[in-house]
């Protein structure tokens, strides 16, 4: 007999079936003469209750049986007295695939902090939170290919050791094979990179943009979507050295065409999680509306899960500049009342998540996408505006998030993107490449990057990023 999902079971299985399940325990309770198991396997946030009539040769086996123990039962489906669900299986024979000491297992059936459940994170999917959390990050995976594939884009894999910095603000992590305690050195003492295994300084990349640009311009329309890296030295519930990054480049789009495919992407992404992860994202949303009760009265975050998905789906995203918006900063109560721990006192201040909040929350009560931004606070690929101080880029801003994705038209001009490179201290001759494309066939592109990790604090609810990542990689912290 071949194993069924729990998920399968509970959706499609009729009474007296056959069934073989295989899982995990999440409690056992003994009441006279029956046992009663929850199992449960990963497939969906429910657990199969598991009947087992109790004679002297199953009372051996179920003394070996505790929480976290994986077992391999067959028998047949039987309705449930239960209100949670229709089937329950009721046990012929009985398998113990591996015992776990009740005196080791560190899960428990209660609530444990989700910094406890950090530091055990090869065991924190067993959790019902973290079970939803990765059934909905795979979700939204899948979403994005099939958003992309549907619309005509290619999936380009760009490279996770690059000798380029595409922000150009360092912090980036080294590759190399150098001896450290017997480093080659110059004449002048500095490090030979020239006897390292690519000849040249190699770092990992935090960005697939630079790549996918050249590959946008003979495909017209790719994306990237892998895993980025940055050496900030920051412990924030908002950073993570290592996370994923989606970024697509579009030849012959302007930055109005850009706002219009990030904002059918978000809207599309949402609504495929509220359509095919429901039931996750509904114990997520109780989980949530828990945690809050816990907060003082000011501190509450008044819209739940749920609504502030659909306040996503179904608001069209507000579109201003960024000189319009920090005229609203400036002019608002709590700038005015000193309340923003940020002030915003003149034109060219770079906007904390704090203002971000505000457009979004307060102000306009929907997504809002701010464009043309001071060139000072942004990169140097950005389209130059015909005033000399702005760039054609955009922000999309999201309740709770803020900043949920960055992007741009991309300087098309080799002689404009020269002089940023000079501006900010880029050299011509690392980036020989990515300049000639300016010069053979260039044309109007842009992109945008979304940081998936981002996207799913969103789509869950969650407050730390490293709740939505496998195993977060940190300062201090490379454990898994």
């Amino acid at each position: 007999m071949k194993r069924t999902k729990i998920v399968d079971i509970l959706r499609h299985s009729k009474v007296n079936a056959d069934i073989l399940v295989m899982g995990w325990v999440r409690t056992k309770r003994i009441s006279k003469n029956v046992c009663f198991i929850t199992l449960n396997d990963g497939s969906c946030l429910a657990n199969l209750q598991i009947v087992i009539d109790i004679t002297p040769e199953i009372d051996e086996l179920l003394s070996h049986v505790h929480s976290g123990a994986a077992l391999k039962i067959s028998g047949v489906t039987v309705e449930s007295p239960g209100q949670e669900q229709a089937l329950e299986l009721h046990a012929k024979e009985i398998t113990i695939l591996g015992e776990a000491n009740p005196e080791e297992y560190p899960l428990q059936p209660k609530k444990h902090s989700l910094e406890f459940l950090r530091e055990i994170a090869h065991l924190r999917f067993r959790t019902n939170t973290f079970g939803a959390i990765f059934r909905i990050r795979h979700a939204m995976t899948y979403a994005i290919h099939k958003f992309f594939n549907d619309k005509g884009f290619y999936n380009i894999h760009s490279p996770i050791i690059t000798a380029s910095d595409c922000e150009g603000a360092g912090e980036m992590f080294r590759v190399t094979t150098l001896d450290l305690y017997n480093l080659p050195k110059t004449e002048d003492g500095k490090i030979d990179f020239t006897q390292d295994f690519f000849g040249r300084e190699t770092n990992l990349t935090v960005s697939g943009q630079l790549e996918a640009e050249l590959a946008a311009l003979a495909l017209s329309q790719v994306y990237t979507f892998g895993p980025t890296f940055r050496a900030e030295n920051s412990n924030t519930a908002r950073h993570l050295a290592e996370f994923w990054m989606i970024e697509p480049e579009m030849a012959f789009y302007d930055i109005n065409d850009d706002m219009d495919l990030a904002e059918e992407m978000l809207k599309y992404l949402v609504k495929y999680a509220l359509d095919n992860c429901r039931e996750d994202l509904e114990f997520l949303h109780k989980r949530r509306e828990e945690e809050q009760k816990q907060k003082p009265q000011n501190e509450r975050d008044e819209m739940g899960l749920i609504p502030r998905l659909e306040f996503v789906l179904y608001n069209n995203f507000e579109r201003i500049t960024y000189t319009q918006a920090i005229e609203i900063l400036m002019n608002s109560k709590p700038n005015k009342n000193k309340q923003f721990v940020y002030p915003v006192d003149k034109w060219g201040t770079d906007l904390q998540s704090e203002h971000e909040r505000y457009l979004v929350e307060k102000h306009f009560k929907k997504p809002v996408i701010i464009t043309d931004y001071p060139k000072e606070i942004k990169a140097f690929y950005m389209k130059l505006n015909d005033d000399g101080k702005t760039v054609r880029a955009m922000d999309v801003l999201f309740p709770q998030i803020g900043e949920i994705i960055g992007g741009s038209q991309r300087e098309e001009n080799y002689d404009k993107l020269i002089g940023r490179m000079k501006e900010v201290g880029i050299h011509q001759k690392d980036m020989w490449w990515y300049l000639e494309t300016r010069k053979f066939g260039s044309v109007p592109h842009s992109g945008f990057g979304l940081g998936f990790e981002r996207l799913m604090l969103f789509i869950t609810g969650m407050s730390n990023i490293r709740d939505v990542i496998p195993f977060p990689r940190t300062p201090k912290n490379a454990e898994f």
